[in-house]
């Protein structure tokens, strides 16, 4: 599927050692589509949380975007039109549920020849970002890299990478690649001399090759800065440096630990002095820990997660990946996942960024949808979302829920639509034609794909992908839980039933999807949202809160507690907002598909029930304002049903 992209002319013009990269300056974003007063707020860091202009914690949820950019046939760049850009963002936030993605550079094709940035290059990527931003989803762009450079790779090897131009693969002297007998390409990380070698002089800035990654980066950022809009940069969240970092070979008597402090932390400094000088000054940075220090695998496992580089926020954010090497081996992990299987994994990962007193994404999480282990996705997939929900496994949740920690944000690898339609010349080896799955080292992960007609459909369980999560909680989030009622086949996985205790909850709930949270109020001018999933249908839910209950919750206005809205960007999803007026007070609500016309005896004994419990787990005194407060009144009321 290779294009020949519309070549733009833009002017570089270097003044007094900083070069600006001008382009043609981006037409005026209106306000988007179902937009209200509250949205299109830039982010920051505060607190250890990700924050908008109203003082909400907000929880990115998307994909990454795309592993189309490791590859040659688009040139680097995610989609191969703008407007495959638009109809794969109208289908993330549709079909997806995301509200964000992070967005994959090549610093191969934004740097072809050395010191010359590719400003044709740079346009199209703005193009296809701005496509999101305009759709309402918000952006991290990441310069991606695995194995350093495809450029390091034979043409009939056996395996490729992604990240270094040709340029500076032939500035080193590097072995012949071989990785010799390796099962999954990750191998080539730590047995692969020419990915080592090189990876090495990265680091340690060998031929410039630092020096040149550093000012192109900023050029690149420059660039984006000044073609969006000032209401699209504001969708932009920050950078993500450098993806999935690691050494490649240690110097004597250097550790993991000490490489992270004494190597890769300076490095991340001086890429936030370029974001500074870019424009980028009130945007995070995205800092990852070596790869492997969250490593499931006690033989993979590497010390480290930024342990001395002190207190990261609001300038950085604790950025990790996670996959489960065990279930993807095939050898260490036997069976399916299990409720509360990433708990502590996910919990750790809480913790570093406690610790750092900044918020965490996982940048990356998937699992294999093709191939020898593929029988496991649906039960991994549903326990790493379940990790990021909540610290907490299901089987304990309604007892423990002040033990979920904050929610995380996270971003699923991947969002492919061309996901088995591609063709790839291999390490640009004409007789290696590659078209199935991700066709990049028999990787199969995309949540999507297209169908005969051109339309994206999801590979995936829809009830899985587009949840339920707070995307901003106006206050501090207490706890949260989420039953997605998602299948392993012909099984519906269940991992947090409401306990018998609760029976007229219970009774509301039903066999179907819900969504609990609880938070504390903060004199928030803005209300709390949650995305409503497409199995939502606005006719069909009901809200039970301290704030009131509703049955089909009617459209949001600023004097409704409880009402519905679209969200920005006209891709007709849909948001939950709940509104409180007062500080420091603990607030539930409970959102569910279950019910079918609930009556007001069933919400009220369920408001009561909830009520009680949320005081007794979380230990304080709720409002609890008249029931007909912010809903729609029932027929059967009148006759005090």
């Amino acid at each position: 599927m290779p294009n020949i992209r519309t070549r733009l002319l833009v002017v570089l013009v270097v003044l007094f050692g900083s070069l600006t990269v001008a382009g043609p300056a981006p037409a005026t974003a209106a306000t988007l589509p179902g937009s209200l007063w509250f949205d299109e707020t830039p982010l920051t860091v505060q607190n250890g949380r990700f924050t908008d202009g109203h003082g909400r914690e907000v929880v990115l949820r998307g994909y990454n975007v795309s592993g189309e950019t490791k590859l040659a046939e688009n040139n680097g760049l995610p989609f191969a039109s703008v407007a495959d850009a638009k109809k794969s963002a109208t289908a993330l936030r549709s079909l997806g549920g995301g509200n964000s993605i992070r967005f994959l550079l090549s610093w191969a094709y934004a740097e072809p020849v050395r010191g010359q940035v590719d400003t044709t290059y740079l346009a199209a990527a703005t193009a296809q970002m701005r496509a999101f931003l305009d759709t309402g989803i918000r952006v991290y762009p990441d310069f991606h890299q695995d194995l350093y450079s495809r450029y390091l790779f034979d043409p009939d090897s056996w395996y490729t990478g992604d990240g270094a131009p040709k340029w500076a693969v032939d500035a080193g002297n590097y072995p012949d690649e071989s990785c010799g007998i390796c099962l999954f390409w990750g191998q080539n990380i730590t047995q692969n001399e020419a990915v080592k070698q090189a990876s090495y002089d990265f680091w340690h800035n060998e031929y410039g090759l630092q020096d040149a990654f550093l000012a192109t980066a900023q050029k690149t950022m420059s660039y984006i800065e000044q073609n969006v809009s000032a209401a699209e940069f504001a969708g932009v969240v920050g950078f993500d440096p450098y993806n999935e970092p690691h050494a490649g070979v240690h110097d004597s008597g250097q550790t993991s630990r000490t490489w992270e402090r004494d190597v890769l932390w300076p490095f991340y400094e001086k890429f936030r002095a370029r974001m500074d000088a870019a424009g980028w000054q009130d945007k995070p940075l995205f800092a990852e820990p070596n790869l492997f220090w969250n490593a499931n695998i006690d033989f993979q496992k590497q010390e480290g997660g930024l342990l001395d580089a002190g207190t990261l926020g609001p300038r950085y954010v604790f950025n990790t990946h996670f996959y489960d090497q065990k279930a993807i081996s095939g050898i260490f992990m036997w069976g399916k996942a299990k409720d509360g299987q990433y708990a502590g994994d996910f919990g750790t990962v809480r913790d570093r960024a406690s610790a750092t007193r900044t918020p965490a994404i996982i940048s990356e999480f998937g699992h294999p949808l093709a191939g020898s282990v593929s029988d496991k996705a649906p039960t991994v997939l549903k326990a790493m979302y379940q990790a990021l929900d909540s610290r907490v496994p299901g089987a304990s949740w309604w007892s423990n829920p002040a033990g979920s920690g904050p929610v995380l944000s996270g971003s699923q690898w991947q969002w492919d639509i061309y996901n088995g339609r591609h063709h790839e010349l291999m390490n640009a080896n004409p007789d290696k034609v590659l078209t199935t799955g991700d066709a990049w080292n028999d990787e199969d992960l995309s949540a999507v794909r297209l169908d005969d007609s051109g339309t994206p459909v999801l590979r995936q369980d829809g009830r899985l992908l587009d949840r339920i999560y707070p995307s901003a909680t106006s206050g501090t989030t207490v706890a949260f839980t989420y039953e997605d009622r998602s299948r392993d086949g012909d099984t519906t996985l269940t991992w947090n039933p409401v306990p018998g205790s609760l029976p007229n909850v219970a009774q509301l709930v039903g066999s179907g999807q819900y969504g609990l949270l609880v938070w504390r109020s903060n004199t928030g001018t803005a209300p709390t949202e949650l995305h409503l999933p497409a199995s939502f249908p606005t006719g069909s839910t009901t809200v039970v809160s301290d704030l009131g209950a509703a049955y089909a919750p009617p459209s949001y206005t600023s004097a409704t507690p409880i009402g519905v809205a679209a969200e920005p960007g006209g891709t007709g999803s849909r948001r939950l907002l709940l509104t409180d007026s007062d500080s420091g007070v603990l607030h539930y609500a409970l959102v569910t598909n279950g019910a079918n016309s609930p009556s007001t005896t069933v919400l009220n004994a369920a408001r009561s029930e909830l009520a009680a419990w949320a005081a007794r787990t979380a230990g304080q005194h709720m409002v609890d304002p008249p029931l007909t407060s912010g809903r729609r009144l029932y027929p059967d009321e009148r006759a005090g049903d």
